[in-house]
C-alpha cells in the first residue's frame, strides 16, 4: 500500500506524499472543476486529469450512482488512481434554472432557501440539510455548491430564492445551520457568493454584462459579511466568489474572481479561511454546448486583459480551482513561461487533495444503487420536504377557511378535487383558489429567460383580470415570491392571501382551507412600489420606504434582529 493510500496516517501526511508523486498535468487537471453531463465525458478523467465535476442533469438516484462508480472506475485506472468528487447546484427545491438549480432526479422537494429562512427555525434547516446530503450522498454526490450567503437587500435582484433573506442575523443563523446539517451528512459546502452577491446595481445578475457591477451607496459592505463570517466559523469547507464587481465598496474594482483585496485580504486575511476556493462558473472562459448554448467568460473588470494574465490574477488572488474550466493547458502553460512558479500550484493542489481524504474518497469513492433507489425520495424524507414546505408559508392577509365549491387557477384541478367540487367559473363556486408567481419583465435568450428580473408590479391587465375574479367570489390568492413582489393593487380584492417560496398545491390548499397550521414569517420587506424600490440603496437592508409589509410580518416582532448603525436604519434619508 502506498502511503497516502494508507487512512492510518494522518490526512496531512498522506497529501504530501501523493503531491510528491504528481506531475504538473495532474496538478493542473485537479485544479480544474469541469461540468459533467451522464455518459460523457470520460476522457476528460483519463486524458486531461481531471477528478471535480459538477452534475448537470441527473437521471434516476440508481442511474446517477452508478454512473458515479462507472467515473470512479475509470479514475481508479489512472496513474496515481485519485477518485473523482462530483457536486452540484441546489436539487431539493422547485426552482429551475440551468445556471443555478435543478429539479428532477428523485430528490425529496423542500422550499427555496428562502422558504427555510420564512421558517425563522434553525432546527428545521438543519435536519432538511441534513436530509439532502444524505440524498446527495447516497448517489455520489459529495460536494454541495450552496449555500448562499448572500443578502436580499436589493429587492429586483433573480437569485433572491437562493438566499435566506434580507436580515444578515437570520440569515447568519440559517446558513450555519444548512452548513452543519449538509456536512454534517458527509457532503462538503462550497459557501458563496463572497463577498456578497445580493447588492447588484439596479438588481441586474452579475450571469450577464449588464449586471457586472455591484452598489454600495450605503457603505454597508460589513453588513453583507455577516453570513460569511457565520459560514467560517461553522466550518464550511469550500468558497465561491461572485463574477460581480465591488464597485464603491473599497475593493478593488475587477470581478471578485479576480480580486486580491477579495479573496486574499477578506477571506484569507480577515476571517483565516484556509479551505479550497473555486471561482465561480467559466469566469475565466465561456461555455458552449454546441447547438444550443453559448456563454462569454464573465472576466467582468479585467476582460481587456489576455487569458494568461487574467488566469495570474486569479492566482495572485488566491484562487485554488477554476469552476467550469477543462483546460488544463492554460495553469501548465503559465507555468511553462515563468509566469507563476510550480510551487504556487502546489499550495491549491495540497488543500483540494485535503479535501478528498477528508471525504473519504480514497476509502470509498463508490455510491450502492440499491441503497440509493431506497432513500432518495423515501416516505420520512418525503414527509420532512413537506413539512418544510408547510412551515415556510406566511399569512399575508385573512385567514383560512372551509369551502365547498373550489375555482382553481395554476393548482392541479385532481389535486383540488380531494378538496371540493371543482368548478369551471368563478361564479360557481364558494372559493377562487389562484396561485401567482412573483412579477417579472420576461427576457430573451434561452439563459436569461430563467432569470427573473425588472419589475416587480403586476402588468395592469393582469391586475384588472384578477381583481375581475375576486368581483365575482371570495379571492384566496397564494402568491410564490421567488423575490419580492408589490402587491399594492391585490390585497384590497383578496379574501385571503398567502405567501409561498417552493409548496406543492396539496400543502397550499391544506393552509387555505384550514387543514394545517401556517406559522412562517417573512424574510423580506414587501415594498409597496417600484417608487420606492428604485429610491431605495441597494446594499442597505429594508430601505424601501413605507413597506406593504415587513420582514417578520405576522410575527409581533418585525425582524431587524441584526440591523444597526445609521448604514441599515428604516427609511433612512436618500
Amino acid at each position: 500500500m502506498t502511503p497516502y493510500k494508507n487512512p492510518a496516517l494522518p490526512v496531512e501526511d498522506r497529501v504530501t506524499d501523493l503531491l510528491g508523486r504528481m506531475t504538473l498535468e495532474e496538478k493542473a487537471g485537479l485544479m480544474c472543476h469541469g461540468r459533467m453531463f451522464p455518459g460523457s465525458g470520460a476522457e476528460l478523467v483519463t486524458e486531461r486529469h481531471l477528478t471535480h465535476f459538477a452534475m448537470m442533469h441527473v437521471p434516476s438516484p440508481a442511474e446517477m450512482a452508478e454512473w458515479n462508480n462507472t467515473v470512479q472506475d475509470l479514475a481508479a485506472g489512472t496513474r496515481l488512481g485519485i477518485p473523482v468528487t462530483f457536486s452540484s447546484d441546489p436539487r431539493h427545491g422547485f426552482a429551475g434554472n440551468p445556471a443555478t438549480a435543478h429539479t428532477g432526479g428523485g430528490f425529496s422537494p423542500g422550499p427555496e432557501p428562502i422558504g427555510l429562512a420564512a421558517s425563522d427555525d434553525p432546527g428545521l434547516v438543519e435536519r432538511f440539510a441534513a436530509m439532502a446530503g444524505r440524498e446527495l450522498r447516497a448517489v455520489g454526490i459529495r460536494l454541495a455548491l450552496h449555500p448562499m450567503a448572500d443578502l436580499a437587500t436589493e429587492p429586483r435582484w433573480a437569485r433572491i430564492s437562493g438566499t435566506f433573506g434580507e436580515d444578515a442575523g437570520r440569515a447568519a443563523r440559517m446558513v450555519a445551520a444548512y452548513i452543519r446539517g449538509m456536512q454534517g451528512a458527509g457532503v462538503a459546502c462550497m459557501v458563496k457568493h463572497f463577498p456578497g452577491g445580493g447588492p447588484q446595481a439596479a438588481g441586474e445578475d452579475p450571469h450577464f454584462s449588464y449586471g457586472r457591477h455591484q452598489a454600495y451607496p450605503g457603505a454597508n459592505l460589513d453588513y453583507h459579511l455577516r453570513p460569511f463570517a457565520a459560514a467560517f466559523a461553522a466550518g464550511v469547507s469550500q468558497l465561491m466568489p461572485c463574477y460581480a464587481i465591488p464597485t464603491g465598496s473599497g475593493l478593488a474594482e475587477v470581478g471578485a474572481n479576480f480580486n486580491h483585496d477579495v479573496i486574499t485580504g477578506l477571506a484569507r486575511g480577515r476571517f483565516g479561511f484556509d479551505g479550497v476556493v473555486c471561482t465561480d462558473f467559466n469566469a475565466l472562459t465561456g461555455f458552449e454546448i454546441p447547438g444550443v448554448l453559448s456563454l462569454p467568460p464573465r472576466n467582468w473588470g479585467v476582460e481587456h486583459l489576455p487569458v494568461p494574465d487574467q488566469l495570474a490574477m486569479m492566482l495572485e488572488a488566491g484562487v485554488d480551482q477554476l469552476g467550469g474550466e477543462t483546460r488544463p493547458e492554460l495553469l501548465t502553460e503559465l507555468v511553462g513561461a515563468g509566469r507563476v512558479p510550480e510551487s504556487r500550484l502546489d499550495v491549491s493542489v495540497r488543500r483540494l487533495l485535503r479535501e478528498k481524504f477528508r471525504l473519504g474518497l480514497f476509502e470509498n469513492p463508490y455510491a450502492d444503487p440499491d441503497a440509493a433507489k431506497r432513500l432518495v425520495g423515501g416516505p420520512e424524507h418525503r414527509s420532512l420536504g413537506r413539512e418544510a414546505q408547510r412551515r415556510s408559508l406566511v399569512w399575508l392577509t385573512g385567514g383560512p377557511r372551509g369551502a365547498r365549491t373550489l375555482y382553481v387557477e395554476n393548482v392541479d384541478p385532481d389535486v383540488a378535487a380531494r378538496y371540493g367540487q371543482v368548478a369551471d367559473r368563478p361564479e360557481d363556486a364558494d372559493l377562487a383558489v389562484i396561485r401567482l408567481t412573483a412579477p417579472y419583465e420576461p427576457r430573451e435568450g434561452l439563459l436569461e429567460s430563467h432569470f427573473h428580473a425588472g419589475s416587480l408590479e403586476f402588468p395592469a391587465a393582469e391586475l384588472d383580470r384578477l381583481r375581475a375574479v375576486a368581483a365575482k367570489v371570495a379571492a384566496a390568492f397564494c402568491v410564490h415570491l421567488d423575490r419580492p413582489a408589490v402587491l399594492t393593487g391585490l390585497v384590497p380584492v383578496a379574501d385571503r392571501m398567502l405567501a409561498d417560496f417552493g409548496a406543492a398545491d396539496e400543502v397550499v390548499l391544506d393552509a387555505l382551507l384550514g387543514r394545517a397550521p401556517v406559522d412562517g414569517v417573512l424574510p423580506f420587506d414587501l415594498p409597496s412600489s417600484m417608487r420606492a424600490v428604485r429610491e431605495s440603496r441597494e446594499d442597505v437592508p429594508f430601505d424601501t420606504r413605507d413597506p406593504l409589509f415587513t420582514a417578520g410580518h405576522p410575527g409581533a416582532s418585525a425582524r431587524k434582529s441584526s440591523t444597526s448603525g445609521p448604514a441599515s436604519s428604516r427609511n433612512s434619508s436618500k
